[in-house]
């Protein structure tokens, strides 16, 4: 689930908040500090390698859960392992997406990479995949030759401007399919399609409202999204992870206790009302959607969705698109078993399976998003 920090502030305070002075004032009005300093250190490493993760870390993944560990002792290559203290059980049982975001990452070190004139051959699950779960498995060697990349410009440059953006689209600018058509061009491994059409539009707003509705009102998959909030600045430097409540006005809404990890977990609560209208805000303004397909579900088809979803990512980007995964549908839990049917049904009516599922349109400009240092990431045994 991804809240819509604008609206739900609006909804939950009532389009009102008290004033802050003198010391309180200083606090509501800073940042994170830490947690957006791999941003501006990206690209500043020497080493081949490291300068490539430097980069590859600020790839888009599930929840913002940063789920890899990289092993970089054997000259010229990086191991890359998903960190099992990450994963999301109940929304994500089986581990699909968190595969996508690995993926994601390997196709960020990889454009990283080739910008420095490095080419970099990937061996992809090289002890073997669960298809039910993940483990402490080796998910890939990554070997670095020199001379042998080809850059990507286009695409590498938008890197710093990446963002999901989870605010309202624009409803009065239309995505035009000419645009659409230019951001799918960008994929190389999966099947991608989408839609700007209005009756297209219309049913997958519909669809992605109820499967947000069930993901907040099953109280295991929504718990497990309200236990990843990080409300205010120090939460954020703390744990630049999961879901970020940053900014003037969550840090005053934290301070009067406004809101917090109970009120938004209490159905009864303005939070929670808030919340659920935020959600839906989004899911509602979309102006497009599109979408990825495999033929199966491997592992290896799930690290190709992560690399051609980092790929559109950058494209509608470059587009000055908005892009916001609503994955909700293409969760593997029980309570969603319906939809999950549906959304298949209508968007790979031949087979296959959606791994990745979007909404597109224009809206505003947004921070970045928190992140762990790279050295944080690196291990050593």
């Amino acid at each position: 689930m991804s809240l819509s920090r604008r609206k739900t502030l609006a909804l939950i305070g009532g389009g009102s908040i008290l004033a802050a002075s003198g010391a309180a004032a200083y606090a509501v009005t800073r940042r994170p500090q830490t947690a957006l300093k791999p941003w501006s250190v990206a690209g500043t490493y020497a080493e081949p390698r490291m300068r490539a993760l430097s980069y590859a870390i600020l790839a888009p993944n599930p929840h913002n859960r940063q789920p890899w560990q990289v092993d970089l002792r054997k000259e010229g290559e990086v191991t890359l392992r998903v960190d099992t203290e990450r994963l999301l059980p109940h929304t994500d049982p089986f581990g699909r997406q968190i595969v996508i975001g690995l993926g994601c990452f390997l196709e960020l070190m990889t454009l990283a990479a080739a910008e420095q004139g490095y080419g970099v051959d990937l061996d992809l699950f090289p002890d073997g995949e669960d298809p039910d779960g993940l483990d402490h498995r080796r998910v890939a060697v990554a070997r670095f030759f020199e001379g042998a990349g080809t850059p990507e410009p286009d695409l590498f440059g938008q890197v710093m401007h990446r963002r999901s953006l989870k605010e309202p689209f624009d409803t009065d600018r239309p995505v035009d399919q000419a645009t659409l058509d230019a951001v799918l061009s960008v994929a190389t491994r999966t099947t991608v399609a989408g839609s700007v059409a209005a009756d297209d539009i219309a049913a997958l707003r519909v669809l992605s409202h109820e499967a947000l509705r069930i993901e907040i009102e099953t109280p295991h998959t929504y718990k497990e999204s309200v236990d990843l909030f990080r409300i205010g600045r120090r939460e954020v430097d703390a744990n630049p992870d999961g879901i970020d409540f940053s900014g003037p006005m969550f840090e005053a809404m934290a301070l009067t206790g406004t809101f917090s990890r109970e009120a938004a977990l209490a159905q009864d609560s303005l939070a929670y009302e808030g919340g659920l209208k935020a959600v839906f805000a989004n899911a509602d303004t979309a102006m497009g959607h599109l979408w990825q397909i495999t033929p199966t579900n491997t592992r290896v088809d799930q690290i190709a969705a992560g690399r051609d979803w980092l790929r559109l990512n950058l494209a509608t980007t470059r587009a000055g698109l908005g892009l916001q995964p609503l994955s909700q549908a293409l969760q593997e839990y029980p309570e969603m078993a319906g939809l999950y049917a549906e959304v298949h049904d209508r968007l790979a009516p031949a087979g296959g399976t959606v791994q990745m599922f979007a909404r597109i349109g224009y809206g505003p400009d947004i921070a970045q998003s928190p992140r762990w240092g790279l050295e944080s990431k690196i291990v050593h045994a």
